[in-house]
């Protein structure tokens, strides 16, 4: 959490500086405009989060083909050492009431499932964010839109790539883990019926 709040400090503090050095507009106007539109990016993020929470779970349902993760991207998430990083990058899903931070239930398929329906649901709400925070641009005034509203919606873009890429490189080992539990139960059920 420290991270992300660090970044989005220091960026707002970045864009407030430059766009007063530069007289974009007024002090008083680009101290506003940086406020408003992190706090609409907040606020953007929030909603869209809300709205895929309650989105029934059998639209992100862990063998939905919509959310493979192909083999060329499990390559490039290894070539980006994911697996070094992801630890430190935020997770919110506790909010939600579902953490993905660690398996809590590792030998549960039922919370495997899950796990991975929450997962396929973070990046659905990631990937939405990456456009949605540049409305921010149609709320800001002249040419505050381009030197304030777009720089806070980039640093936006980056803070959801990290979790989309993390999220989609933790997916595919779960997917396995299901994978070998279903067949487990299902020879198990096999044998059960055969006695």
């Amino acid at each position: 959490m420290k991270l992300y709040l660090s970044v989005i400090g220091i960026a707002m503090a970045v864009v407030a500086a430059l766009n007063l050095i530069f007289e974009v507009a007024p002090w008083y106007y680009v101290i506003a405009a940086v406020i408003w539109c992190t706090a609409l990016q907040f606020a953007l993020d929030g909603l869209l989060a809300i709205i895929i929470r309650i989105t029934p779970d059998r639209y992100f349902g862990a063998d939905d083909p919509h959310f493979a993760v192909s083999e060329s991207a499990q390559a490039l998430y290894k070539r980006l050492r994911v697996s070094r990083w992801k630890d430190s990058v935020l997770e919110l899903g506790g909010l939600g009431g579902f953490s993905k931070k660690s398996l809590k239930e590792p030998t549960n398929p039922k919370y495997i499932e899950k796990f991975i329906i929450e997962c396929n649901k973070g990046v659905v709400t990631h990937r939405l964010s990456y456009p949605i925070g540049f409305l921010a641009m149609l709320t800001v005034d002249g040419i505050c839109a381009f030197t304030v509203a777009l720089p806070i919606a980039v640093v936006n873009v980056f803070l959801n790539v990290l979790p989309t890429l993390v999220l989609r490189y933790n997916t595919p080992p779960l997917q396995k883990l299901l994978s070998r539990m279903n067949k487990k139960l299902s020879a198990a059920a096999d044998a059960s019926a055969r006695n």
